[in-house]
């Protein structure tokens, strides 16, 4: 048996160790992560190449002609399908900048003359016209027959050319305009409407007036001096000779965000 001595010794040990254990350092304790209110901030995405391919050779029409005035009719539901189409974002006209330049020397010259210009269309996106072509495939939708293409069948404006696959807008260079009297801002009589599907479009068209027809000359030949070439089924239709893109198709959206 162990005596008392000893046991007291045993205790003495147990009571050193337990204190030297209790006295080790403790790691600090970690402060708790603070919590904020902040909202990571949301990427805009950048845009696509698909809407900003080509712009810089491109202009906004009115910073060229200032006075110049617009009736975009494809950013309207007032064209021949009935709706506003597709890549017109705004109703703003948009040229390459050397058609723009030369559209300028067009306005010089006939202002003195008390006429302004009127811009339908110019510039339109590959988009659109693949709209039209949707258009096309329902035969049911003729909301602007009576207006537009009264003596065709629906597929009759593409059959007969009147819309292509590609149009020569979206290369950048081509115009849709008229006339109007600077004094009044009445529209020169064409003898029939933008966008008309028929023979009465014609520049020489056998259906308008001697008058009507000196009227369309005016136009035709303004823009033929300044290097814009017509297309005859359509009185209001000119493209600029030696446009610089001759093979590009471009599908940015008509807007001036670009610009």
């Amino acid at each position: 048996m162990y005596g008392t001595s000893t046991w007291n010794t045993a205790w003495l040990l147990v009571f050193i160790l337990l204190s030297a254990a209790s006295c080790r350092r403790q790691p600090p304790m970690q402060p708790p992560t603070p919590v904020t209110d902040t909202v990571a901030a949301v990427a805009t995405p950048a845009p696509s190449a698909r809407d900003t391919a080509g712009v810089s050779d491109f202009c906004l029409l009115t910073d060229t002609i200032p006075d110049i005035l617009l009736d975009m009719r494809y950013y309207s539901d007032y064209n021949f399908v009935g709706t506003r189409i597709d890549g017109y974002e705004e109703p703003v006209a948009i040229l390459t900048k050397k058609a723009a330049s030369a559209l300028r020397k067009v306005s010089d010259d006939l202002r003195p003359q008390g006429f302004r210009l009127k811009i339908y269309d110019a510039y339109r996106p590959q988009r659109a016209v693949a709209h039209f072509r949707r258009w096309g495939q329902d035969p049911n939708d003729t909301l602007m027959r009576a207006d537009f293409y009264p003596g065709l069948a629906k597929q009759q404006i593409f059959s007969r050319g009147f819309v292509a696959r590609k149009s020569g807008h979206s290369r950048g260079s081509t115009v849709d305009l008229t006339l109007v009297y600077a004094a009044t801002g009445e529209e020169v009589d064409m003898g029939g409407p933008f966008d008309f599907f028929g023979e009465r479009s014609h520049t020489f068209s056998e259906q308008i007036t001697e008058q009507q027809r000196q009227n369309r000359l005016l136009l035709r030949n303004a823009m033929l001096r300044r290097g814009f070439k017509p297309v005859q089924g359509e009185w209001w239709h000119f493209t600029l000779h030696n446009e610089p893109f001759p093979d590009t198709y471009f599908d940015f959206p008509v807007s001036k965000r670009h610009f």
